[in-house]
């Protein structure tokens, strides 16, 4: 069967939906579009996470009963998911009667199996990440208390009965499953991290607490409340039948079983493709066919939170952009897999340069000028014409069809960017010709009628191509533009391979409207901010260890006299220092920049998917195969820059020693991990 089942992550619900929720199903969702516009039968589930400590204590803290904190928390998702166009086949919830049925046959399985056995557990435990850690999770804290690595706060200690999960007895055959699949974890730099981790061994993982009550009690043990992971990471065969018969039945599961890919942030990544492929592979199921981790949205540079002020509030987003425009942002500003840049600025400059000026103007300019010059019909591009002109239009035809499989072959790769490039292309190409060709000119000429016809058939020939191939990218508006065109139906019912370069000879165009409107960034800006400065009073104070003020742990502290400034210093507040991102890198190459004495090339692994090239005046002090392995600080958001045809991605701090400002590398004398940051 020609089948595709894609899933994002089920969100879990201890706060509101944000833009990383917004982002992973947009891709979803534009996946799904492209694979039905090609014929595939393809399911899309997503939906929340409603289990667990976090919840409990979430509810506890707003003064409502559980059940009704999560109703309010999923409504909010239910809602926003729609004002972004977004489609979804299914939306589970880990409270549904059918999931906790479906999940108590997995661990029924699982037990059955013999993968699962009681005993008692002593350990770290985070909240944040419903789970037990281990030493190379966490880094240390205060009081000899460690500290989750990824939620930057203190573990608590838990001693308790426990049911255990024989994850150490299947390291051998997920790393045979992970080398036999090569797919199954994307992108290669993220494979190569799970492997590292399970080649360095497994142990056993505690799938049960009798502290916590939300959640779905073991069979046949209802004192224990299964891990909070084995509960979420089944809804994706719970959903399409697996272990009850609301959602289809053993039949269904079968047909859609295994997922085609399963789309998290890489955050996640350790519980999707290690201890999903393991439940699985102990109950005697296949895992899915690819989980693909992507990268996180910053905002400036810098990670998104209140504190900073740089948070994209959705209800702002959508009020200000089209669900085409931020659609088309998420896809094309980030490399998939990567980390990707979120600005309001960064957001208008795009729409306004792709899609104002790209997609839209030469939908607007082709359009008008056959309502201009051929009374709104589609002129046959015929004989008669000059060499030149058909010479230029037959290029033109060419360009489109290789953007087409190049959008194909990139789309499939789940490249969007790099597709979305391709379109973009063929946009450039057809625009150069209608003002190389100049049809305005050429409807003076009488005896140029056929290279009129020639370049408008052409030029509206494109945009229908381009329009049908870009309907996953822009579903809102290639549909507004093929009704421009004056065609009937849904373009998403056309495959774009389909498409023939001889229609729609005499088609009549309808009324010419602009499809993207060019933004003002300083009316759209004032109007953002005014907004925000209207709510940035509703930002809580922080909480933690040495926080004071409304949600601090502990008694509000007297404000300290401010200090005497020390003569000669030009300081900067804390904000100011919080711009700059200090990172923990390892230089992989190293090399001399021909011609330039003082440069040298370098590759540096700062934890990214792919390493940075930065260029530091360092040659006359440091020789290039010395430097391999070092590991040194780089500033990582530093705006890139040229130097001798060279893209430096950053800085490389070193102390300037004696008259001569001699260079000294800073670096560390105690290990520290690619991608650390420093604070």
């Amino acid at each position: 069967m020609n089948k595709f089942y894609v899933t994002t992550p089920i969100y879990y619900v201890n706060s509101r939906p944000h833009l990383g929720h917004l982002y992973t199903t947009t891709v979803a969702d534009t996946i799904t579009r492209y694979k039905r516009q090609r014929g595939v039968e393809t399911f899309f589930l997503t939906g929340t996470d409603e289990h667990g400590q976090n919840i409990e204590r979430a509810a506890e803290k707003a003064g409502i009963p559980v059940k009704a904190h999560v109703d309010q928390i999923v409504a909010e998702f239910q809602e926003m998911f729609p004002q972004f166009n977004l489609r979804f086949d299914h939306w589970i919830r880990t409270t549904d009667e059918y999931h906790q049925q479906g999940v108590s046959a997995l661990w029924r399985k699982v037990r059955e199996n013999g993968y699962i056995y009681k005993a008692n557990y002593e350990g770290w435990y985070c909240v944040g990440c419903n789970g037990f850690l281990s030493e190379d999770e966490t880094v240390p804290g205060k009081d000899e208390i460690p500290v989750c690595k990824t939620h930057e706060r203190p573990l608590e200690r838990l001693a308790e009965e426990s049911y255990f999960f024989r994850l150490s007895a299947l390291q051998e055959r997920l790393l045979e499953y992970y080398e036999s699949h090569p797919q199954f974890i994307r992108p290669e730099s993220r494979r190569n991290e799970v492997l590292s981790f399970v080649r360095g061994g497994l142990n056993d993982l505690s799938v049960s607490r009798v502290s916590v009550k939300w959640g779905i009690p073991v069979p046949d043990d209802p004192k224990h409340t299964m891990y909070v992971w084995f509960d979420a990471l089944t809804n994706y065969i719970t959903a399409v039948g697996y272990g009850n018969e609301e959602r289809g039945g053993e039949e269904n599961f079968r047909r859609l079983w295994p997922a085609d890919l399963q789309l998290v942030g890489k955050d996640i990544l350790r519980f999707h493709a290690i201890y999903w492929p393991a439940f699985l592979l102990a109950a005697g199921l296949e895992p899915p066919r690819t989980v693909f981790a992507h990268g996180f949205w910053l905002s400036g540079g810098r990670k998104m939170s209140k504190t900073l002020g740089n948070v994209i509030d959705l209800t702002v987003l959508r009020r200000h952009f089209s669900a085409d425009a931020v659609r088309y942002f998420c896809l094309r500003e980030m490399v998939f897999g990567h980390d990707g840049d979120f600005t309001y600025e960064a957001l208008i400059e795009r729409v306004n340069a792709d899609l104002a000026d790209g997609l839209g103007n030469l939908s607007s300019r082709t359009l008008t000028m056959i309502h201009r010059f051929r009374g709104g019909t589609v002129p046959t591009a015929g004989a008669g014409a000059t060499d030149e002109t058909r010479e230029q239009a037959a290029d033109v035809r060419r360009v489109v069809e290789q953007s087409k499989l190049d959008f194909e072959r990139e789309f499939d790769d789940y490249n969007f960017s790099r597709a979305i490039e391709a379109a973009q292309g063929a946009i450039a190409r057809v625009d150069k010709f209608i003002s190389d060709l100049k049809p305005w000119n050429l409807a003076k000429d009488p005896a140029r009628e056929a290279d009129l016809d020639l370049v408008l058939g052409t030029a509206v020939r494109t945009l229908r191509q381009l329009t049908v191939l870009l309907v996953p990218v822009l579903p809102e508006s290639t549909r507004a533009i093929w009704e421009q065109l004056g065609e009937a139906g849904d373009p998403a019912a056309l495959a774009p391979a389909s498409l023939s370069w001889q229609e729609p000879d005499g088609l009549r165009i309808g009324d010419v409207k602009p499809i993207f409107p060019k933004l003002d960034r300083k009316i759209v800006m004032d109007e953002i901010k005014k907004e925000e400065s209207v709510t940035a009073g509703d930002a809580t104070a922080p909480t933690g260890p040495g926080a004071t003020g409304p949600g601090a742990t502990g008694p509000e502290a007297p404000a300290a006299p401010p200090a005497e400034p020390v003569p000669g210093v030009a300081y900067i507040n804390i904000e100011d220092f919080t711009k700059v991102e200090l990172r923990a890198g390892e230089i992989k190459t190293a090399e001399r920049v021909p011609k330039a004495d003082k440069l040298l090339r370098m590759t540096i692994d700062l934890g990214e998917p792919e390493p940075r090239q930065i260029l530091a005046g360092i040659a006359q002090y440091y020789d290039p195969e010395k430097l391999i392995g070092r590991k040194v600080i780089v500033v990582a958001n530093l705006a890139p820059r040229k130097l001798r045809g060279f893209e430096s991605q950053g800085m490389v701090l070193a102390a300037s020693i004696g008259e001569e400002g001699r260079p000294i590398l800073a670096g560390f004398i105690e290990e520290v991990p690619n991608g650390a940051r420093l604070r």
